[in-house]
């Protein structure tokens, strides 16, 4: 039966929900508060990350966290707040972040990242789309010992899990990434990444979805949500009322807020990050990591966009100046020659990722409102995970059986 569904966010997740329910027949319309031109979804890194197995809340993180606190250029920093939903998230994140938890999460991590690598490939495949779509694997590089030693213990867990991952010496690097000069030990490399260029892949998303009839409507806040008998009958935006069967919750870093508006306890914090385009020819053909300062380096059509900074410190998008000087810092101290211009400084670009406590993202249905399904809190691995969610929201409003196990991604397990 087809359905009229609501999309509240535009970002990748939005877009794939809206490209998979409108391939099953149902009438869509997008709602976003921006102009769907920023966001996490346009500033992050574009990989494709089967290789991140190890959840955000990993054991020693909260550690670190605290170490970090204080120093304006570390890759994370967490800013207390006498703020009960902040005090909250922090206290199941501790309780998340445990050897076993982590562990029982990387099967589950890898295997909804290999299925939307499946779908980013079936997209491309297909005769509407025409993106940069290159499966070259993702590289860790690393300038300690120390360091690589941990990041190869993690990529014998990878290979454990079926995953094609090499422990390369520095010569062996420079054999892949013959135009670059790398200050660097080696690295560890995972051959099941890929990697894309997001804004090219939005706009012609977003074209596609407009051709197939879907509405996106942009500069439009949710206001206001009208229920009865256990059911969303309408929603008020700034603009006007919007009636619908189903109502999709694509909300990234403001879930919490809108959840409110159902009494609902959605725990996310948004988690910050930068990017710098570089649009000089800088050598890179293998999308990276650079391991001690948590950079990710992407080669993307036309230039190189170098991202990285977890900030947790809520919702606001101001650029802190100092971090985007410590990414661009950094990748100058592992590629040897890199010059980041002042002006590709000042051009940066801060998006905010949601995060839940245990690094994995909320997909499924409401039990108290049975016609709203819930898709955020992705974290890092939002790129990612776009098609796989989207193609999960169009299986649950379209009552198919799911291609993966929702359990881990219970929407209501923090209730």
């Amino acid at each position: 039966m087809n359905k009229n569904i609501l999309v509240v966010g535009g970002g990748i997740i939005g877009l794939c929900s809206a490209y998979y329910l409108q391939k099953e027949g149902h009438n869509v319309t997008i709602i976003d508060k921006s102009d769907l031109l920023s966001g996490a979804s346009h500033v992050n890194a574009g990989l494709i990350t089967p290789s991140h197995i190890i959840s955000l809340a990993a054991p020693g993180m909260i550690n670190k966290g605290i170490k970090w606190m204080f120093n304006s250029t570390s890759p994370l920093s967490i800013k207390p707040r006498l703020d009960f939903d902040f005090i909250r998230w922090s206290w199941l994140f501790k309780k998340a972040s445990t050897h076993q938890k982590v562990e029982k999460s990387i099967p589950v991590i890898k295997d909804i990242n290999l299925f939307s690598k499946k779908l980013y490939k079936d997209i491309k495949a297909s005769s509407d789309f025409d993106f940069d779509y290159q499966d070259k694997g993702l590289m860790m590089y690393y300038q300690t010992e120390k360091t690589g030693e941990e990041e190869w213990r993690v990529g014998e867990r990878a290979i454990k899990e079926g995953l094609k991952v090499e422990h390369l010496t520095l010569k062996e690097v420079q054999k892949l990434e013959p135009n670059v000069d790398l200050n660097i030990k080696g690295a560890v490399y995972y051959h099941s990444d890929a990697h894309m260029t997001p804004s090219e892949f939005i706009k012609q998303m977003k074209n596609h979805l407009i051709d197939s009839g879907v509405t996106i409507l942009s500069n439009e806040e949710l206001i206001d949500i009208t229920t009865s008998n256990n059911k969303v009958t309408s929603i008020k935006t700034n603009n006007r009322e919007i009636i619908a069967d189903e109502m999709v919750l694509a909300t990234g870093s403001w879930t919490p807020i809108i959840a409110k508006k159902l009494d609902l306890k959605i725990p996310v914090q948004a988690g910050k990050g930068y990017r710098i385009n570089v649009e000089k020819d800088t050598g890179v053909t293998i999308p990276s990591i650079l391991m001690e300062a948590k950079v990710a380096v992407t080669p993307m059509k036309g230039f190189t966009r170098f991202a990285g900074t977890m900030e947790i410190a809520g919702i606001n998008e101001k650029i802190n100046t100092k971090r985007v000087s410590m990414i661009a810092r950094a990748s100058e101290e592992y590629y040897k020659g890199l010059k980041i211009d002042s002006l590709d400084i000042k051009n940066a670009r801060s998006g905010l990722r949601p995060c839940s406590p245990d690094g994995l993202p909320y997909i499924g249905k409401l039990s108290n409102f049975k016609n709203v399904t819930v898709a955020t809190g992705h974290a890092m691995m939002g790129w990612s995970l776009g098609p796989a969610t989207g193609k999960i929201v169009s299986e649950l409003i379209s009552e198919q059986k799911t291609s993966l196990n929702l359990t881990p991604f219970n929407v209501e397990r923090y209730n």
